[in-house]
């Protein structure tokens, strides 16, 4: 479900391979105000000791970055940058091979680091902690304990699910930053740079247009603003107005406010079908063929965010202001009819 929305924060192939959006120093990132701040002071201090920066762990949803100031930070620390993810680190050799092919005061990014194997992590913690590897080698009476001495480096971990990881993990983590979605006034910066990188004329509010419909995530806004691209060169026109790019998005069914067409499907069962709830995640699972974690991590945070969703102990729960922006008159709830029809046993 999610590869086919313009509108998803997860990672597509077309966003892999375009890096020309992307900032490459912590004077050009734009939002995340005192994060940026906070880790240009602990870079230079770094710097100015010679010693590999402390481990840093980026919290948030996806798209806001976290990948793009691991390299950021590499870069700024002057130092070499390997990327790999959680479900990539399969045993415990995978990691071995990785950190002793460090460098001293290299940086190690790990996406989805919430996905490691408890094997993995266990042997991830001397590293983190003491900078050695204790590995066993060998099964049986002949298994030995082996000691490696590894260069200090920077574990840079990033995760869009905090509460899946370990303690243990987590307290080895000495820099959290945790990222927020981002204001309509940071990402009309945001595209309106995208758009001078891919030479083509942007107006203030064709910039605004495409903002307001990005979800608050940079990732979207660059998606959107490729796509809107298309369209102005398809019509011949020098520059993206507030008219071509609302002719655009509303062509690929991104509306007003950034909701797509599995944005107002979920709202709408919701509202139709359930009264506006509760109702549990597990019936609305079924109802609209998506897995649960696809509801949870892809659809719900963004019309949370908006303020059309609730997520209650009975279960999910439409605002009056979803009602208005799907054009639906909110009915009369009846809480012990939802309980005896037993729509919200799932929350």
């Amino acid at each position: 479900m999610n590869t086919a929305r313009i509108v998803t924060p997860e990672r597509r192939n077309e966003d892999i391979g375009d890096t020309t959006l992307r900032p490459q120093l912590l004077s050009e990132f734009v939002g995340q105000a005192q994060a940026r701040k906070n880790l240009s002071i602990f870079i230079e201090a770094a710097r100015k000791r010679g010693e590999a920066l402390d481990h840093v762990l980026f919290v948030g949803p996806p798209g806001l970055g976290k990948t793009t100031l691991a390299q950021i930070v590499a870069r700024e620390l002057g130092v070499g940058f390997r990327a790999t993810s959680g479900p990539v680190i399969a045993k415990a050799g995978d990691l071995a091979a990785l950190l002793t092919n460090l460098e001293e005061r290299d940086v190690l990014f790990i996406d989805e680091i919430h996905r490691l194997s408890p094997a993995v992590e266990e042997v991830l913690y001397p590293a983190m902690e003491d900078f050695q590897l204790d590995l066993i080698i060998g099964e049986g009476p002949a298994a030995r304990s082996v000691k490696i001495e590894l260069s200090k480096f920077t574990l840079v971990g990033a995760t869009t699910r905090a509460g899946l990881l370990t303690n243990p993990l987590r307290d080895r983590f000495g820099i959290p930053v945790r990222l927020n979605f981002y204001t309509e006034e940071e990402l009309e910066k945001i595209v309106s740079r995208g758009a001078r990188v891919l030479e083509i004329g942007m107006t203030a509010d064709g910039a605004n247009e495409i903002a307001r419909r990005a979800r608050g995530t940079p990732r979207i806004a660059g998606r959107l603003l490729r796509r809107v691209r298309d369209f102005a060169s398809a019509a011949d026109a020098h520059a993206i107005d507030r008219g071509i790019a609302d002719h655009a998005l509303s062509a690929l069914e991104v509306d007003a406010v950034g909701l797509d067409a599995m944005d107002r499907r979920y709202l709408t069962t919701i509202a139709t079908n359930y009264g506006g709830g509760p109702v549990g995640v597990e019936t609305l699972a079924a109802a609209l063929s998506e897995p649960r974690d696809a509801i949870e991590d892809i659809i719900e945070p963004f019309l949370i965010q908006c303020g059309y969703l609730q997520r209650t102990p009975r279960g999910r729960l439409l605002t009056s202001h979803a009602f208005r922006h799907l054009g639906l008159s909110e009915p009369t709830r009846d809480a012990a009819q939802f309980g005896l029809f037993g729509h919200d046993d799932e929350g």
